[in-house]
C-alpha cells in the first residue's frame, strides 16, 4: 500500500518481533548459564515458544497478503487486466509470502518431525533476502529522497539475511542472535520512518530533492540503529536481574529446606540414639 498504514503495518510486525527476540534470547542464554546443561525442561520450553512463534509469523504474513490485496484500491487478485495491476501491492504480498513460509518452517522445526537442524534459520534468511531483493527494484525512477530512504533499509534487510544465515551453521549462537534482533528492531522503526517521510501526518511534505534532507535521513538512520542496540541491551540486562533475583530466591528456598531435612534427621538420629540408650 502506497500510504503511511502499508508502511506502518510492516514496521510493526517486524518491531513486534525484534523485540520478542531480544528477550527471548537473552532469557535462554542467561537460563542455560545458570543451570549449565543439567536440565532438559530449558530447550523443550523454548521449542514450544518457537512453535508458536512460527504460527504467529504465519498468521501476521497471512494478515499482510489479506490487507495488500483486499484494500479498496487494491488489486484483489488480478495481476494483469490489459495491463499491470497494482504491482506494488503484488511486491509486499510476495515479501509476506516468505515470512509465511519461514514461520512454516518455524512450525515444521519445533515439531517432532525429522527436519534439517537450521531449516527455520535458513527459511528466515531466504525471507529477508526476497524481502531485499524486491525493495532494491522497488526504487527506479523515483526523487533522491525516496530512493534513498529505502536504500537505507537494504542495509538491514540484507544484513539481516546475512546474519541469519551465519545462524544456519552456528545455531544457538546468541551474540548473532541478538544482532538479528536489533536489525528486526531497526528494519520496524524505519518504516514508520520512512512512512512519516513520504506520507507525513501533518501534511507538510518533505523536499524529495533537498540535499540535506538525505544527509539528515542519514544520521537519523544511524539514531534508529543506536536506539534499536540500546534496547537490546536493556532489555538483557532486564532479563539478567530478574532470572538473578528470581534464581536466587529459589536457592534460598532449596537451602532452606535442605536445612530443615538435615535439622530434622540429626533430630530423629538423637531420639533414636537416646531410646537405644535407656534400652
Amino acid at each position: 500500500m502506497a500510504n503511511f498504514k502499508g508502511h506502518a503495518l510492516p514496521g510493526s510486525f517486524f518491531l513486534l518481533f525484534g523485540l520478542w527476540w531480544s528477550v527471548k534470547y537473552p532469557l535462554r542464554h542467561t537460563l542455560q548459564k545458570r543451570q549449565n546443561g543439567r536440565k532438559q525442561n530449558v530447550p523443550l520450553f523454548f521449542k514450544k515458544l518457537d512453535l508458536i512463534e512460527g504460527v504467529l509469523k504465519t498468521f501476521f504474513a497471512f494478515v499482510g497478503i489479506m490487507a495488500e490485496q483486499f484494500v479498496p484500491d487494491g488489486p484483489h487478485g488480478h495481476l494483469y487486466d490489459e495491463d499491470w495491476v497494482k504491482l506494488m501491492n503484488w511486491q509486499h504480498s510476495t515479501m509476506y509470502l516468505f515470512y509465511g513460509i519461514s514461520g512454516i518452517a518455524d512450525i515444521l522445526s519445533s515439531a517432532p518431525l525429522p527436519t534439517p537442524a537450521g531449516l527455520d534459520r535458513l527459511a528466515l534468511s531466504i525471507a529477508l533476502f526476497v524481502e531485499g531483493f524486491l525493495f532494491y527494484f522497488h526504487l527506479h525512477n523515483r526523487p533522491p529522497l525516496d530512493q534513498h530512504i529505502h536504500s537505507l533499509l537494504l542495509v538491514a534487510v540484507f544484513g539481516g539475511a546475512a546474519s541469519t544465515l551465519l545462524e544456519v551453521f552456528m545455531k544457538n549462537n546468541t551474540l548473532l542472535e541478538l544482532l538479528r534482533s536489533s536489525l528486526a528492531i531497526l528494519q520496524g522503526t524505519w518504516f514508520y520512518q520512512i512512512g512519516f517521510v513520504l506520507y507525513p501526518l501533518n501534511g507538510n511534505l518533505w523536499e524529495l530533492d533537498n540535499h540535506g534532507n538525505i544527509m539528515f535521513i542519514t544520521m537519523c538512520y544511524c539514531w534508529h540503529y543506536a536506539v534499536a542496540l540500546l534496547i537490546v541491551g536493556i532489555n538483557f540486562s532486564l532479563v539478567w536481574w530478574v532470572t538473578r533475583r528470581c534464581g536466587g530466591r529459589q536457592g534460598s528456598e532449596i537451602e532452606i529446606g535442605l536445612r530443615k531435612t538435615n535439622h530434622h534427621d540429626s533430630s530423629s538420629q538423637k531420639a533414636l540414639l537416646q531410646e537405644s540408650e535407656e534400652e
